[in-house]
């Protein structure tokens, strides 16, 4: 397999950004051609260059290739107790292997790709809400939609940032030559304004809907979602009616419900379903290859690659690359759910199929985001042109997060179960009717099985403060794995103002 080794860090990046790199994403709205590179101070002169400006922050969301592949909701997964790391042996991808048993070390691990991936994408929104206002061209209507989106997109790297590593530096503008080095790190408690300010902004002037051709751009729906979440994962009792609130709002609108068939989900008919609240967007028709995959990869997803069974013979799927093997608690728990079917892939039970098992091979397969023989790329490189969209916010973590905020805010209980048992009735499961801490658990038990391998489970294990118990014999300590080490590369280039996280 080609690896691929970046070297700049975003320290340094930032202080070469005097041009500005425009991406696009392929599909729908984000169908924007790359303009290549250009001066920045002969951008921004017109509306059209201000969309392009727009597209290359949402481009940054499909970045997955950084310092050794580093897909986010993937290896969040990979932390967790769904899946282990896997791959074709365990010096396959070590970065992968030292999140699953957290042997991370500052030069080890995958923060290096986060790190980078998020500052990009902020420098590119700080960057965009400085010029439009300057664009006279630009309608009123425009720079007010167009802002909502930055700050949302900013505040989704930023919530990403402070989950990931804790302490990190607060930039909220574009920075003049004399502040690269100088920026000190600041706490989650100084982070989280920012974050909510932005999303309330973006909540205030998004739309609520889009037309067909631009699925993919943000919505109110999204941002109140995503703010839900933020509120979730601070675990302040104090917020739990802003989080019911927020998602109740997202209910009410009309906008969304949850399809009929959970296997649906998972089809490329069910991208952009009336149960997706907002997807990141990927293209199996940008014709990657591996020369010109690099600095922020192409447009198809590889982490579709990566899932699938190694040298596989047999129906339904494609060769991938071994990793994400399902744990066998997630096959043992999930073994009478009727979600099984789409959530794992039993490979013994495949008529003929034959693959090589890789590292911590236990037979079971991620299905959600498998690799699927029909869907295979017809140009390009394969194994780098999936087109499988990752589904960020569900409308069925939605309704799970409402009756959490209900349950814990002290509202109606009545009302929690039944956005439970929504979930629960889609795929034929029985009612519940706890109550209390009972209902709370059962709450947390469905969002285990509803959104098993989406990347979710790791973050609900540290704020529910269930982390120790679940993934202590993993070698996970709280003091220390509740984040990732600060990148060494990124605290050498800081020369001594970055400091390190507790424990590495």
């Amino acid at each position: 397999m080609n690896k691929l080794n970046h070297t700049k860090s975003i320290w340094v990046s930032l202080t070469l950004a005097l041009t500005l790199v425009l991406g696009s994403c392929s599909k729908d709205f984000l169908d924007t051609r790359p303009v290549g590179r250009v001066l920045e101070v002969n951008y921004y002169q017109n509306q059209d260059q201000a969309f392009e400006a727009l597209v290359s922050i949402y481009d940054v969301l499909q970045w997955n290739d950084q310092y050794g592949f580093t897909m986010f909701r993937f290896l969040q997964n990979v932390a967790s107790d769904d899946t282990y790391a896997g791959g074709s042996d365990a010096s396959d991808q070590p970065s992968w292997v030292a999140y699953d048993n957290f042997t991370l070390t500052p030069n080890l691990g995958p923060q290096r790709g986060f790190w980078r991936k998020c500052y990009k994408g902020i420098y590119r929104a700080n960057l965009y809400l400085e010029k439009i206002d300057g664009i006279e061209e630009a309608a009123e209507s425009f720079r007010v939609r167009t802002k909502g989106e930055a700050k949302f997109l900013r505040a989704k790297f930023y919530f990403d940032l402070v989950r990931l590593f804790g302490n990190v530096p607060l930039i909220d503008h574009t920075l003049g030559a004399s502040e690269y080095y100088t920026v000190e790190q600041v706490g989650p408690e100084s982070i989280y304004p920012l974050i909510i300010s932005d999303l309330e902004d973006a909540i205030s002037v998004l739309p609520t809907s889009v037309s067909e051709n631009q699925l993919g751009r943000v919505t109110k729906g999204a941002a109140q979602a995503l703010l839900a979440r933020v509120y979730l994962f601070q675990n302040d009792e104090s917020k739990m009616s802003q989080v019911a609130s927020l998602c109740e709002d997202v209910i009410n609108s009309g906008e969304y419900q949850l399809l009929s068939s959970y296997a649906d989900l998972w089809t490329k008919e069910g991208e952009w379903s009336s149960e997706s609240v907002f997807e990141i967007t990927y293209s199996e028709n940008s014709a990657s290859d591996w020369g010109s995959f690099g600095w922020g990869g192409g447009e198809g997803n590889v982490g579709v690659q990566f899932i699938g069974m190694r040298d596989y013979n047999g129906p339904t799927y494609a060769t991938g690359w071994g990793f994400c093997p399902i744990s066998t608690e997630l096959q043992a728990d999930m073994a009478n759910d009727p979600r099984y079917g789409q959530t794992i892939i039993n490979a013994a039970s495949l008529p003929g199929a034959e693959y090589t098992p890789g590292y911590q091979n236990t037979g079971y397969f991620m299905r959600k985001y498998a690799p699927i023989a029909s869907n295979v790329a017809p140009d390009g490189d394969p194994a780098l042109n999936w087109g499988n969209n990752i589904r960020e916010i569900r409308y069925a973590d939605v309704l799970l997060m409402a009756a959490e905020g209900l349950v814990r805010s002290g509202g109606s209980e009545g009302t929690a179960r039944s956005y439970l048992n929504q979930v629960r009735g889609r795929v034929s499961l029985s009612p519940v009717s706890s109550t209390g801490s009972d209902l709370l658990e059962d709450i947390y038990e469905e969002r285990r099985f509803e959104l098993a391998t989406e990347g979710h489970r790791f973050f609900d294990l540290l704020r529910t403060g269930k982390a120790t118990e679940v993934l202590g014999d993993q070698g996970f300590v709280l003091s220390t794995h509740q984040y990732l080490p600060i990148p060494q590369q990124e605290i050498d280039a800081s020369q001594g103002v970055l400091t390190q996280n507790p424990g590495y």
